[in-house]
């Protein structure tokens, strides 16, 4: 019988997402994929397989009932969840019996959450790739009534978690310089620096448009720059003067001037911004861009040995008696009835 998660009600953002779909540039196709690729990797980690394709679920995700016992991880952004009557824990595994119901609400921070299944959703491969690149016009959004197939699992274990930094509220981004920093005035590029931004809410996969605290940013002769090669991370300046991040799904050309560019390993930052959240910038040096991305690979690697039982046994846990076992206290007076 076919192993299969129904969806009962979808949010209004329910892609199916992988790594994407490197090499295309040149053919006018960005990478695309998973809007936090980090999301991917703790994923895969929770349910001890390499990275499968996962549903992304942009600000919330929906009602599914599970059509075989599957084991599933949530990662990304939290959402409120609940395995029928049951809330269940965020960044973690869990085992989904087969007539159960998870029920995923809105983002309580960050913007996108993930569901990963054991084996993997099944979806046509196009171009080396299975996950929706929607602005291509490959895939599309998932919709109440999709009935999506899930790939034969070989592992058994479930109730992990993953002990996850935040990355879902903002904070200071790290930047290197890109090929039209050098166009902008000194002072800009000094404000840019020193000054606080606001994620503004108009957003998706193509991009994040950001508010800066101060005035608009703008070189002299904009319009003269000559449309070349874009890439995720690359920070535009619109015509308007606000900082535009470009993501997964940006277009590959481009002719506004860029003041930076995001480091690969601070996208799932930007990714994870919730509407409102507060950002800055900090330039770094490439050097210090390739020991970023680097330490970024290393914990990638290490995910799976980070990851623990929801529920531990007394005697896997070596400094018991340094926790606090029981709130509160007792006279001692009193009677057991």
């Amino acid at each position: 019988m076919t192993r299969a998660l129904i969806v009962h009600r979808a949010g209004p953002a329910l892609t199916l997402q992988d790594k994407g779909r490197p090499g295309w540039i040149a053919y006018g196709l960005s990478r695309g994929g998973a809007m936090d690729r980090l999301a991917l990797a703790e994923g895969a980690a929770l349910l001890g397989q390499r990275d499968a394709v996962a549903l992304e679920m942009g600000g919330m995700g929906g009602l599914f009932e599970a059509g075989a016992d599957l084991r599933i991880a949530l990662t990304g952004a939290p959402m409120r969840a609940r395995i029928d009557d049951a809330v269940v824990v965020w960044h973690a595994s869990h085992l989904l019996p087969r007539g159960a119901r998870l029920d995923i609400g809105p983002a309580t921070s960050g913007a996108y959450g993930y569901l990963h299944v054991g084996g993997g959703f099944e979806a046509p491969e196009i171009l080396g790739a299975r996950s929706a690149h929607l602005t291509a016009g490959l895939g599309a959004t998932i919709k109440a009534g999709t009935r999506l197939t899930v790939g034969h699992d070989t592992g058994h274990e479930t109730g992990r978690k993953l002990p996850v930094a935040d990355r879902f509220t903002g904070g200071r981004l790290r930047v290197v310089e890109s090929l039209q920093t050098a166009f902008f005035p000194p002072d800009q590029l000094a404000r840019f620096a020193a000054e606080g931004f606001t994620r503004d809410a108009r957003a998706n996969r193509m991009g994040v448009r950001l508010n800066p605290d101060g005035g608009g940013y703008g070189v002299d002769g904009a319009l003269s720059v000559v449309s070349e090669v874009i890439s995720p991370g690359d920070i535009q300046m619109t015509g308007d003067g606000a900082p535009f991040v470009l993501m997964a799904e940006c277009q590959t050309t481009g002719g506004y001037p860029r003041l930076a560019t995001v480091i690969p390993a601070d996208l799932p930052r930007i990714a994870q911004a919730p509407t409102g959240a507060r950002l800055a910038f900090r330039f770094v040096t490439m050097d210090e861009a390739l020991a970023a991305e680097t330490a970024w690979r290393k914990h990638i690697a290490g995910l799976p040995r980070h990851a623990q039982p929801i529920l531990r046994h007394p005697a896997d846990v070596p400094d018991l008696l340094g926790h606090k076992l029981v709130s509160g206290f007792s006279t001692g007076d009193h009677q057991d009835h």
